[in-house]
């Protein structure tokens, strides 16, 4: 709970309940598709779904009743399976949703309280201020210079002043507070508000599919096709080579839906969503959450990173340390503040130049030392008449308050080349006071300059007052310098980030001298050259993208420079992630691939904007964010190469014997390929899934974004993989036929082989670089577990009566199996001679 200088009670408990249960809470309740449902009519329109549905069907017209019974069964695990996956990521992304829930302030019993924007009754007394969003309609009780930027409903960017005098006193939801503070009554929420309603016909609008999608939706549609051209053929040669056959339509039709099975790679798809959600819910455990899965798909691409000095590389405690009283010229420490005159009059016109609630933590510093000594608290006998928000190149902010008794106080405080040029001092006291500054500045000082308003102007404007600030004449009373030490461990950050490849600029509103300072403290990995904003400005695009590519360090910033370095580095192909906490920080923020906001100092405006919010302000967590983004991506690469890999051995060991009219052309059936199925969905989904980062990933590059998911490359060795397996499934097949074993006894063997491939495709696949025989070591106690439970079922096909009659298999020995297995392992194995190539290679290139 916060001081209420508003004198304002608000609703009390017995209020808000009862006005809860009269109108609702803020909460946007229009209809919405039950997830349940839409989670089971996707899984039933799904091509699987329907070709072993139809599987089933046929079976059952053909009076196969086990099999029949089998396909059932097995319609309703997989069905199972991709619920459980889509209720998997769905929970992960409802936690993310209620973390990222906005935050208001209301006074409910005379106090100033933070709840939930979702709490917010009918009658509350909503505190709206500067840098945040308006959470409710809300008629404005009392302002100060309160302006919103209602582009959110109306289009127009620019901001509007609205003050309780107004003909329409009003403030909408969700438009931003951009100066001053106001106190509004809540008077519509949820539904009822504006924004609710348009909330409305938002609900029909799908959400655009990232390129990544794209690409994967268009390889499954591909295969679907490539499916059904083939479900084709299968079935007509079958249709006509089976003239005598009294049920050929349906047998064939089956020996067609088995092939169709084997292509679709149906897993793609589930794999791509759950990695996506599971990494957003994965950041979140660390502390980053990420508001969207588009994010979690762009983190590992990340090139530069632009952060904020303030609480980033710094611990954003600004403690004022050193202050210069107007007229010395001598800097007086932390331990004399009490003993030096003109200081009360100071730190007094510095806290009535601050906001009444301060948000900003130099700002909070103020208000602690004023009220630590000062003889008399006089924050509550004043209030404010007149605002001048901060702005100008220096920036500068001015606040006019007034007493009941008449008392007038106009107090400034900024940039110290901004309130110095408002002030008559002589060229040499300027120059002395510059020179100071600079001096504290090349510490790491944050300096600002604090001002008043001449006596004169008090006694002869009324109410009167210049347009601009800088049209005031002000008296000099002195300098602040606060101190914010680096915070430990940054320098350990820059290190990371830089053996990453990621290159890092400071953009910031302070100083060159304190920036550069502080940068060097820190260890930043530049040169120390900085940009100036107003520099920036008049730089045309070509200059100032040679500018952004050499440079690290860009002072004096403000919105416009910032969001012209995001667009510029975009420009260069590169991939911005980019800090903010401010409301000026909005725009680059929204314009940057990845948006950061710091989710303990954030404005609520930041943390809308933003993509994703470090909920420590900690900036460490995002070598950890970038360490998974990689993570995700190259395992779901992997998962896919794994699909693909797998995928051809089965589709060419049910096509070639039928087409070249081998000895038994219906080596499998549906039931064969459904139980393949079940074991691939697990591996790619949750095996891959759970693979740790791989060890020399944050030492390389990042990707490209302009780069296909898998290059050709990456794919001819997915399908030189599955060329090598399904030479072992044809050549265990015809080494059967040559030792004179029936169909089942071959069919066992062929699919003893393949299950051995796929074990082993598995262990193998877990890096395209190191050894099988160091990846063994990664922590994965889901591989172990799935690949143990493939084992036990493949020993119970084989080995119970009941499971074996069932599929169609029959026992030659245990030679026969041994020499299966190992022609099974051999077509996985060359791969890690391969590995061992490329691993030399690197090597020799590092050298």
């Amino acid at each position: 709970m916060a001081s209420n200088p508003f004198g304002l009670s608000g609703l009390n408990e017995e209020q808000v309940l009862r006005s809860r249960r009269d109108h609702g809470s803020n909460r946007t309740t229009w209809h919405v598709r039950n997830p349940v449902w839409e989670s089971i009519r996707g899984i039933v329109t799904e091509p699987m779904f329907l070709l072993l549905l139809s599987a089933a069907a046929i079976y059952f017209i053909l009076r196969e009743t086990p099999e029949a019974i089998f396909m059932t069964v097995a319609i309703l695990i997989v069905s199972a399976i991709s619920f459980f996956q889509d209720h998997r990521s769905r929970v992960a992304m409802q936690a993310l949703q209620q973390l990222t829930a906005p935050r208001a302030k209301v006074i409910r019993n005379g106090e100033v309280r933070e709840i939930d924007a979702e709490d917010i009754v009918i009658g509350d007394l909503i505190v709206a201020e500067e840098g945040h969003l308006v959470p409710a309609d809300g008629r404005i009780i009392q302002s100060a210079d309160f302006s919103l930027n209602e582009s959110m409903l109306t289009g127009e960017s620019f901001s509007v002043f609205r003050t309780a005098g107004d003909e329409s006193p009003f403030a909408w939801q969700g438009t931003q507070v951009v100066s001053g503070q106001a106190v509004l009554e809540a008077v519509a929420i949820g539904n009822d508000t504006k924004l609710g309603r348009i909330s409305g016909s938002l609900l029909r609008i799908e959400d655009e599919k990232t390129p990544l999608q794209v690409q994967i939706d268009r390889f499954v549609k591909r295969m679907a096709a490539l499916g059904m051209i083939v479900f084709a053929l299968v079935w007509l040669i079958n249709y006509l080579q089976s003239a005598g056959d009294p049920q050929r339509l349906a047998n064939s039709l089956l020996k067609g839906l088995t092939l169709a099975m084997s292509i679709l790679p149906e897993e793609i798809p589930v794999a791509f969503s759950t990695f996506m959600a599971l990494g957003a819910f994965r950041l979140m455990k660390i502390g980053i959450i990420a508001k969207n899965t588009r994010t979690v798909e762009t983190l590992g691409a990340a090139t530069v990173i632009c952060v904020d000095k303030t609480g980033t590389i710094t611990e954003n405690r600004m403690s004022l340390d050193r202050v210069l009283i107007g007229g010395d010229e001598e800097i007086t420490g932390r331990d004399a503040f009490g003993k030096k005159g003109g200081f009360q009059e100071l730190i007094r016109t510095a806290m009535f130049a601050s906001e009444s609630l301060p948000f900003d933590p130099m700002e909070k510093e103020i208000h602690e030392v004023y009220a630590g000594h000062t003889p008399k608290d006089e924050r509550l006998s004043f209030r404010m008449i007149h605002e001048y928000p901060l702005e100008g190149k220096p920036p500068m902010m001015t606040h006019v308050f007034s007493s009941d008794d008449g008392e007038r106080i106009i107090a400034a405080k900024g940039a110290p080349e901004a309130l110095l040029s408002c002030c008559e001092l002589s060229d040499t006291y300027r120059s002395t006071v510059l020179n100071m500054a600079d001096a504290l500045a090349q510490e790491g000082f944050r300096i600002i300059a604090v001002g008043k308003g001449k006596e004169a102007l008090l006694q002869t404007t009324g109410n009167a007052y210049p347009k601009n600030q800088r049209e005031i004449p002000m008296d000099f009373l002195g300098l602040l310098a606060f101190f914010d030490p680096p915070k430990k461990g940054i320098r350990d950050v820059f290190q990371a980030f830089t053996a990453a490849g990621i290159h890092l600029k400071v953009i910031t509103g302070d100083s060159p001298q304190t920036t550069r300072a502080i940068a060097r403290q820190a260890g930043f990995p530049g040169d120390g050259a900085g940009v100036n904003g107003d520099r920036l400005l008049e730089m045309d695009d070509h200059t100032l993208e040679e500018h952004v590519s050499t440079h690290g360090l860009f002072t004096r910033m403000f919105p416009e420079a910032k969001l012209r370095i995001i667009e510029a580095l975009k420009s260069r192909g590169e991939i911005v992630a980019m800090t903010g906490d401010g409301v000026n920080d909005a725009p680059a923020l929204k314009a940057a691939h990845i948006g950061i906001a710091m989710g303990q100092r954030g404005s609520e405006l930041a943390k809308s904007t933003a993509s994703l919010i470090i909920t420590d302000d900690d900036l460490g967590r995002m070598v950890d964010a970038v360490a998974m983004g990689r993570r995700i991506y190259s395992n779901l690469k992997k998962a896919i190469q794994y699909i693909i890999s797998i995928h051809i051995p089965i589709i060419l060991t049910v096509f070639l014997p039928l087409v070249l009219g081998w000895a038994y052309p219906n080596i499998f059936s549906p039931v064969h390929v459904i139980f393949l199925e079940l074991i691939m969905g697990p591996t790619c989904s949750i095996i891959y899934e759970n693979e740790p980062l791989e060890r020399l990933s944050m030492q390389m590059p990042p990707r490209k974004m302009t780069d296909s998911f898998l290059s050709w490359r990456e794919l001819s060795v997915s399908l030189w993989q599955g060329l090598a397996i399904t030479a072992g499934t044809l050549v265990t097949y015809q080494i059967a036929v040559k030792q004179g074993f029936d169909e089942a006894q071959t069919r066992t063997l062929v699919f003893l082989c393949l299950v051995t491939s796929n074990i082993f495709l598995t262990l193998v696949n877990r890096s395209f670089l190191l050894s099988m025989i160091e990846t063994l070591r990664y922590r994965n106690k889901l591989m172990r577990g799935i690949l143990a439970l493939t084992i036990a079922m493949m020993v119970m096909l084989i080995s119970i009566p009941a499971f074996s009659d069932f599929f169609g298999f029959g026992w030659s020995g245990w030679l026969m199996a041994g020499i299966s297995m190992t022609i099974g392992m051999a077509g996985v194995v060359w791969f890690e001679g391969y590995k061992w190539m490329k691993r030399r290679q690197a090597n020799a290139s590092l050298r």
